[in-house]
């Protein structure tokens, strides 16, 4: 099983260490698109022998950020068609979590599944972790978000287009679309760690914002008060769960609107159900 990964990357470096640290156990090769960092990003991708680095493409729509950068992840996955079983599309802050992601998306296949969404959460920590951390493992506490429930990962035989919405925040795929049976695959955002970080990162944002992107109010985060950050913030606090808790079961959050509900559902695995049989009665004699 091959399984390709595409981003993009400005400035990421205090993320990269966190990004190859989670996907590079599943991930074979990865398409970083680079737009021109400044900072140790290009060397931190270098090191790593799966990433092969580009450069931005020439914005479509040089008045925008925001439609080029979408533009290049709506057709950037299509080269993997025949080569990769599964692509990943996504930010470098944006963590796809399963407990045994690699077991899980063999069995997918097998299944005929050919999206993935994952469930969102806006992950939360007032510190910035050490950079030999797994972020998954360490920082387990979001809030869930219908707005990070996302399409990151699917089948490219299988799809004619993602018709991302901009931000990829919904999706609208076409082709041989099969959803899973049930939602197990989660999206841990991580973007809200380190809240000085946070409003700095805005900040800079802020400055390669364009012209159409302003008009529209595209990104119009980057230009919030303190005081707005901290509502957001605080808003996240009263809402968290710890994704450790082992009774915590995904498909049954009410965490927000799933976009993707009227997408055809994977038939219930017959092989799955007949092991879990087994599974209960083994337990079952245990006690009896």
């Amino acid at each position: 099983m091959k399984i390709d990964l595409y981003t993009r990357c400005w400035n990421d470096s205090e993320m990269l260490d966190f990004f190859f640290r989670h996907y590079d156990p599943f991930v074979d090769r990865y398409v970083i698109y680079d737009d021109e960092s400044t900072d140790d990003s290009l060397e931190k991708l270098a090191k790593n022998p799966k990433v092969e680095v580009r450069s931005m493409p020439t914005y479509c729509d040089m008045d925008s950020r925001i439609l080029s950068n979408h533009a290049i992840l709506e057709e950037c996955w299509k080269e993997s068609r025949f080569v990769a079983d599964w692509v990943i599309v996504t930010d470098i802050d944006e963590h796809l979590y399963h407990p045994n992601i690699k077991h899980y998306l063999k069995v997918s296949k097998k299944q005929g599944v050919t999206i993935i969404p994952a469930m969102g959460y806006q992950m939360l920590s007032e510190v910035f972790p050490q950079p030999n951390s797994l972020l998954c493992k360490i920082l387990t506490k979001g809030a869930p978000s219908s707005e990070y429930s996302k399409l990151n990962i699917f089948a490219p035989n299988e799809l004619d287009a993602t018709n991302f919405k901009l931000g990829r925040h919904r999706a609208q795929p076409t082709g041989n679309v099969i959803a899973p049976y049930r939602d197990e695959l989660r999206l841990l955002h991580y973007k809200h760690i380190g809240f000085e970080r946070l409003m700095r990162r805005h900040e800079l944002y802020l400055t390669r914002q364009r012209k159409k992107d302003l008009e529209n109010g595209w990104g119009n985060q980057y230009s919030w008060s303190e005081e707005q950050f901290r509502d957001e913030w605080k808003e996240f606090e009263a809402n968290l769960i710890d994704i450790k808790n082992s009774d915590f079961k995904l498909w049954e959050n009410k965490g927000g609107e799933r976009w993707w509900e009227e997408c055809t559902r994977a038939p219930r695995s017959s092989l799955s159900s007949h092991f879990r049989g087994h599974i209960r009665k083994f337990f079952s004699s245990l006690f009896s």
